[in-house]
Formats: structure tokens, sequence, C-alpha cells
């Protein structure tokens, strides 16, 4: 029984279960989804969210809204809107962590309602949270791997439509729910599905984080006070499994729980947008330099003839993007940014940028063609032809941030510093690194907000 099986694995689980690899591998899922929640904050959809719904939860401003940087009013909220906005924020610059081989975004569903409640129901040590955030991340990718690929094929967002589970054990195993509790508020959680990869390229993609987290811990609270479900809201003839996908197999993967686990298979992106464009950018940012370097000018490029896989133009095929939103999932959008400025930060996906005429004309010389036999999802080749008949050729046979080729812990902070810097500035943006980076040490989760 799928949800029997997963309620009791996590319950029983420890920190003393984690091995040293699985605990770097939560701090740095951890410390990654601030980074992102931080600097995702400066953007419209976490703040018309907050704008809109603030009035509407009368509970006490227990919980940190990460990016804020203003009065208490607005740094705080109660724990079901902290999670929300966090989990949008964390997530609108597609930023965020990546389970590869399901393409779910973990942290975010998880962390945004662990961390909310953390603070709310203080004190909780450092360990207690890092072992709940596992909890939560093998469930909905062990859940994901169950019903992948034809989940996520048939159109479903497949990161809040297990991430609303993930985030009920998560916060399930913090609030201490004994197994027949954590069935019902998997139950709660698995009937609330939400996301449709329709909403890619719009804030309703972020929305989908937010409200999984969201809905996640609204089912974990449920649960402990009584409230019912089934307790088989998983594997029923009318249950999760069976409806959200036209295959499933999680007996098979939930044997494994505590075996295998999927947290240390957790990748960190280098760029701002949908995972599958990045061999593109890696390779378009390489050939920037290397046509510097001939002395070659943006108004020499004749064609960019981009080699990919099929996948690549199903989800991030938009041709002409309006918005950085959806420039995000352009694959045209993102080798015309990579080679002209050598770089794909959130910089180079905002609206201006993706209705600047310089990079409009380039754009419109990107050609793509696609071949599953010589091109994985993480491989890539771009040439970049001239008027004058020379070519530049990069491969990239595993792209930056895959698990073969990983952001290093230089990159990581890099990449943190430089997100939560524009909000909070570099100073305390290096005392919030060192705050995330050593959660496991902490004897009180709840105060890691007053550390920076």
């Amino acid at each position: 029984m799928a949800t029997l099986a997963l309620a009791s694995w996590a319950t029983n689980l420890t920190y003393t279960d984690l091995s040293p690899s699985v605990v770097d591998a939560a701090v740095k899922s951890v410390y990654n989804w601030a980074g992102c929640a931080i600097g995702g904050y400066d953007q419209d959809a976490p703040r018309i969210a907050q704008a809109s719904t603030q009035a509407f939860f009368g509970g006490p401003p227990t919980s940190s809204i990460l990016g804020a940087n203003g009065s208490i009013s607005d740094a705080y909220a109660d724990a079901q809107l902290a999670a929300l906005i966090n989990g949008i924020a964390s997530h609108v610059d597609d930023y965020d962590d990546t389970h590869l081989e399901t393409i779910i975004h973990p942290a975010g569903p998880v962390a945004s309602a662990l961390l909310a409640v953390a603070e709310w129901q203080q004190p909780v040590t450092g360990q207690d949270f890092l072992t709940a955030f596992v909890a939560g991340v093998e469930a909905e990718c062990k859940l994901g791997l169950s019903v992948s690929p034809e989940h996520y094929d048939v159109g479903w967002h497949i990161t809040s439509t297990t991430g609303s589970v993930g985030a009920a054990v998560a916060v399930g195993k913090l609030l201490g729910l004994n197994t027949t509790q954590m069935q019902h508020a998997i139950g709660v959680a698995a009937t609330q599905v939400v996301g449709m990869q329709e909403f890619f390229g719009s804030m309703t993609k972020s929305f989908h984080v937010g409200r999984a987290a969201q809905g996640g811990m609204l089912a974990a609270l449920l649960a402990r006070n009584g409230y019912t479900s089934s307790l088989q809201a998983l594997e029923a003839k009318y249950g999760w499994l069976h409806v959200v996908s036209t295959r499933e197999n999680a007996t098979a993967y939930f044997d494994q729980l505590g075996q295998a686990w999927e947290i240390e298979k957790n990748t960190f992106k280098p760029f701002p947008c949908g995972i599958v464009m990045h061999p593109t950018i890696d390779a378009a940012t390489q050939l920037h330099n290397a046509s510097i370097e001939q002395g070659k000018k943006m108004s020499d490029v004749k064609n960019i003839n981009l080699q990919v896989n099929s996948e690549v133009l199903v989800l991030t095929g938009k041709t002409a993007p309006t918005t950085g939103l959806e420039g995000k999932f352009s694959i045209y959008h993102a080798a015309a940014v990579g080679f002209l400025y050598g770089e794909a930060t959130p910089s180079q996906f905002t609206d201006d940028v993706v209705n600047n005429a310089t990079v409009v004309s380039l754009r419109k010389k990107v050609n793509v063609t696609t071949d599953d036999e010589k091109f994985r999802t993480d491989q890539a080749t771009v040439t970049v032809e001239f008027e004058d008949g020379s070519t530049i050729e990069n491969h990239i046979e595993h792209a930056i941030g895959s698990l073969e080729n990983p952001l290093t812990e230089a990159d990581l902070k890099k990449k943190f510093v430089d997100q939560v810097s524009k909000q909070i500035g570099e100073v305390r943006a290096e005392k919030a690194y060192a705050a995330f980076t050593g959660i496991g040490n902490l004897t009180n989760v709840g105060a890691l907000r007053m550390l920076y």
C-alpha cells in the first residue's frame, strides 16, 4: 500500500539515518532555495500575490517573507501566507534546483512550507529541519518517478502536483504526526493537485509552487488536529496515482525509500530558465568569447544553428517571446542572449531585454533542428555562421549544472550572493549565506532570519 509505505517511512526517519552526503545535498538545496526566494522577490509575481492576499490572512506575523526588506508588516506574515509568497518567489526566476529524472524542482514547495512552520512552531533544531526536508523531497521525487514520464507528458506541472505531497510529508514530520495522521495528511495534499504546463511563461507557473507549499502545510495541520482523508489516497482506484497518470509504479520506488536517495541526485541551475535550454546557453556563451577573439561583430552573424533533443522545442519552443517570463521558455531567446552577452543571468530574461531590438534581430537568425538519436536533453551543438562564410561551432556533451558537470561550491556561493545582494546588500548577503549553509548546526531555525 503506497500511502502507508510512504507515511510509515517518513514518520520513522531520523537524522542518524542521513549519510553525510545526503545532509550535504540537503543543505545545498536549502540555501539554493533561499537565494532564489530572496532574489525572486524582486519580481512582480510575489509582490502582486502578497498585496492581493495579505488582508485576508489574519494569523499572527510569525514567518518570514524572505526577500522583503521593509517593515515588520511587509517582512513577516502568518505561516500560510509566507509559504505561498516564498514559494512563488523561489520559482519565478526558474533558477531553482532540479531533479533531472523527473524535472521536479524539489526545494520550492517543501522548504517554503517547512521554514514557515519552523519559524511559527519554535524552537526547531537544524537537524530536525533537515530531516523533515529530506523526507519531503524523497516523497515528492519518488512519487514523481512512479508516474514519469507519462504524468508530465500529458501536461501536468510535476513540481507542484507532487510538491503538495512533499510539503505535507515534510511539515507532518516536523509536527510529529503518527503514521495514520501522516496518511491523512498525504490524502489532503493529494486531493489539492495543482499545476498545468499551459501556464509556463506566465506568473501562474510560480503560483503552482506557492500553492503546493501552502496546500501541503494545510494538509499536515488539518491531519494533526484530527481531519480525516483516505488512507489509500495515492493507490486507490480513484486516487492520485491513477487519476493523474496512465502509468504508475509507486511500489517499486517506495520500496527504495531510505536506500536510493533522490536528494543526492538534485542539481542546481546556472541559468534562470527552462533546464533543457542550458546546453544551448552553455555552448553559446563560450562561442561569444570565441567570436570576440576572431574579431567578429554581431552584425556579421548570418545564422545561429542549433542541434538539440526534440524535448527542447516541446518545452521551450516560443519563437517570439514578449516578456521576460516567456523568454525563459524560448530556445531562440536563450541562444541569442547567450551569444550576444556571453552570459545568461536574470538580467538577460527581463521584459526590456526580450524586446531589445538587437536581441530580437539576432533571435530571428536562430534555427533549430532536432535529433533524438544523437542528442540527449543535456546535449547541444551550436554553430554560428557568419556573412563571410566562416563558422564557429561548439558541442556540449554535458551541460554545466548537470550531474556529470555540476556547479562547484564556489559557483553556488556566487549564485547565492549575486541574487541576495540585489535585495539586501552584499554584507547581509554574505551573512545570509553563512546562516543558511550552517543551518544544520542551529538550535533554533526559527531565529535564522535574525542572523542576517
